[in-house]
């Protein structure tokens, strides 16, 4: 079998991104103890991505670049926003502790969409929030190897996820 839409994948990879001084630093390693399962065509993974695995078998070794257009897309000056503190005042929450440089807060936009937003600069009645993905505007060198392919069930393309091995339980 090999790697097309529809197929449940389990690969490992490591992910890594240029830094400031264009180094590149890893930011995320999978291992065979705990390989990364997904539903190749709809796994959510950046779309450069799941091109680039198309048609590998298991064993198969890759390694290859993701360019933002076809990763997270460019850094957006635009999510950058400003919002009054008072959005952050909640019941059991403590705002010191909350609004913290760095810190990632979910948020739901106006539309009821579910963001995250980190924090970036907190001024004295507002906080600086960056809605931007980790990721946007980094080229994403990915290396791994393709460890198991099967079919996907009737149920699991259905619900658009893996059940069973490294997927969701249902109870």
């Amino acid at each position: 079998m090999k790697v097309e839409k529809n197929n449940v994948i389990a690969l490992t990879y490591s992910l890594r991104i240029p830094d400031t001084d264009g180094e590149t630093d890893v930011v995320e390693v999978v291992t065979e103890e705990d390989p990364m399962y997904f539903i190749q065509g709809i796994s959510g993974l950046p779309e450069g991505f799941e091109n680039q695995i198309e048609g590998l078998f298991a064993g198969d070794i890759f390694e290859f670049t993701v360019a933002p257009e076809e990763g997270y897309g460019e850094f957006d000056e635009e999510a950058i926003v400003e919002l009054p503190k008072a959005v952050f005042q909640m019941e059991d929450v403590n705002q010191e502790e909350l609004l913290q440089i760095g810190n990632i807060i979910p948020m739901t936009n106006e539309d009821g969409e579910r963001m995250h937003g980190q924090v970036i600069e907190i001024k004295d009645d507002v906080v600086v929030m960056n809605f931007n993905h980790p990721l946007a505007g980094k080229e994403m060198h990915f290396k791994g190897q393709i460890i198991s392919i099967r079919p996907a069930t009737a149920e699991e393309i259905s619900h658009g996820h893996v059940h069973g091995a490294g997927g969701v339980h249902h109870h």
